[in-house]
């Protein structure tokens, strides 16, 4: 590991001085948040080390790893016959992963700090994973994020077990709707409301139908109006958090002590990714101190739905390709579709026109010679490796999300969303398994906020360093 580089520290008083307090589930603590990144990203190390630094660590309950009596890693394989019976497999799993990194983050943290834990609303059975690992893990864990979907009953089982809960929201009118048809019952137990930039945070972002993915806006107005929102509910010294861009906090003293925010504290998800505490792999460590601006792409290939963000490496690039050899077709001769293209073994009939005939024709020509029906009534081009891996993943699907598009899995008494499988997505769970514990950071997918190509010209990390988490805390709260 690089030694660390020189430079003007204030002392510890000093840099507290710079931060107010706030009181965060229960507790006095300093306003900054480890964002909670899934599938063993942030785990019981990293948020337990936040905690022990007075902040509010926040651990993952997405298929958070457990471990056997020797401290080896136990790793999520599946038996089961049936999607059904693999769902329950990694619903057991998440269970038990959750209740081990609460119990590793309650040690680490020394008693100091808060630990909260981050879940996703439209992961796979969300409300029976929150059950288990909160009344497992009793005492343990303060405070329960949640996002990715509307968790309208993330309040009524956080208040169950004395646990705070901070939904995540992207605007005042998502938190309008939670409030009045839900949070109102259960006001003593809502922590705070996390806002996440839905144009800079990493991973699962919050774009609704209505707000352009190309043209970012500014989230101080955002803000102040979800402030506003929230006073007209009474909840006016309830924290806001500020989530996804937040890198310096130098740039953001406008923020700081603003009548019209109110109380706010600022979560940081993609800087605790380069500390010693940090679960990932050296690779995926080295990979962020070579980003550069515009390496990360907001996208939605996830089989959720949703929009998200990742560094564009050849796994984004493939999908990318992959959706741009793609066709319409008609199952019938009808307007322009004229020209009969055979698809499948047995080579049966659609209809395309004469330029994406001689579209597919040059994509075949290239290698890419399997057609795949899509939900859209088009077809994509892969090769026939390709193909196969695609539907040998859906094959292997166990249910990880609510529903999900690319298997057509659904947790519904159907087991299905009833729409065809998409090609034109992926095992989400499969590749963060791979990326979250192998080293290959070309080829599977890496969540990332779209900061994070400030790590190559950030003189913190200088020479290749890669700080502890209490050293990260210290070196935001001087503002830099």
């Amino acid at each position: 590991m690089a030694t660390r580089p020189h430079v003007d520290w204030q002392s510890e008083e000093e840099a507290l001085k710079a931060l107010r307090p706030l009181v965060i589930s229960g507790r006095e603590v300093l306003p900054l948040v480890e964002g909670g990144k899934g599938i063993s990203v942030s785990n019981g190390e990293s948020s337990g080390a936040w905690a022990a630094a007075d902040g509010v660590g926040t651990f993952s309950g997405v298929n958070a790893d457990s471990y056997d009596e020797r401290g080896g890693l136990l790793p999520q394989t599946y038996s089961g016959r049936t999607r059904r019976e693999r769902h329950e497999e990694l619903i057991a799993y998440s269970i038990r992963g959750g209740i081990t990194q609460a119990r590793v983050a309650h040690e680490r943290s020394n008693g100091r700090g808060r630990i909260h834990m981050n879940i996703l609303w439209e992961m796979a059975a969300a409300e029976r994973i929150l059950h288990g690992v909160l009344e497992g893990a009793r005492g343990l864990i303060h405070g329960v994020t949640c996002g990715a979907g509307m968790p309208y009953r993330i309040a009524e089982i956080s208040a169950r077990y004395g646990v705070y809960y901070y939904p995540i929201v992207s605007s005042a009118r998502a938190f309008r709707a939670l409030w009045l048809r839900a949070y109102k019952k259960f006001s003593a137990f809502l922590g705070g409301v996390v806002y996440e930039d839905p144009w800079l945070a990493g991973g699962h972002n919050g774009l609704s139908n209505s707000e352009d993915p190309q043209n970012p806006e500014n989230p101080l107005p955002r803000v102040i109006a979800l402030r506003e929102m929230m006073r007209s509910f009474g909840l006016n010294d309830t924290p806001i958090f500020m989530a996804g861009g937040v890198w310096f906090l130098r740039e953001w003293t406008d923020w700081i002590d603003n009548p019209d925010v109110g109380p706010i504290a600022f979560q940081f998800g993609t800087r605790p990714l380069l500390t010693a505490e940090s679960p990932i792999s050296d690779a995926w460590k080295r990979k962020l101190l070579t980003l550069r601006e515009g390496d990360i792409f907001l996208n939605k290939f996830s089989p959720t739905g949703f929009f998200s963000s990742a560094v564009n490496n050849p796994f984004i690039q493939e999908l990318r390709d992959r959706s741009q050899r793609q066709v319409a077709f008609s199952i019938k001769a009808v307007g322009e579709h004229t020209e009969s293209f055979p698809v499948g073994p047995r080579g049966r009939p659609v209809y395309l026109t004469e330029s994406d005939r001689v579209s597919a024709q040059a994509w075949i020509a290239q290698g890419f010679t399997t057609a795949l029906r899509t939900p859209d009534s088009t077809l994509i081009f892969v090769a026939p490796e390709k193909a196969d891996e695609i539907l040998t993943d859906q094959i292997n699907c166990m249910g990880c999300l609510s529903a999900c598009q690319f298997s057509n899995w659904s947790q519904n008494e159907d087991g299905t969303t009833g729409r065809k499988a998409d090609p034109r997505s992926y095992c989400i769970q499969k590749t963060l398994q791979e990326v979250s514990h192998g080293d290959d950071v070309e080829n599977q997918l890496m969540f990332a906020g779209h900061n994070a190509y400030r790590f190559a010209d950030d003189p913190f990390y200088a020479n290749g360093f890669i700080p502890s988490v209490g050293q990260l805390v210290a070196r935001i709260a001087t503002g830099d």
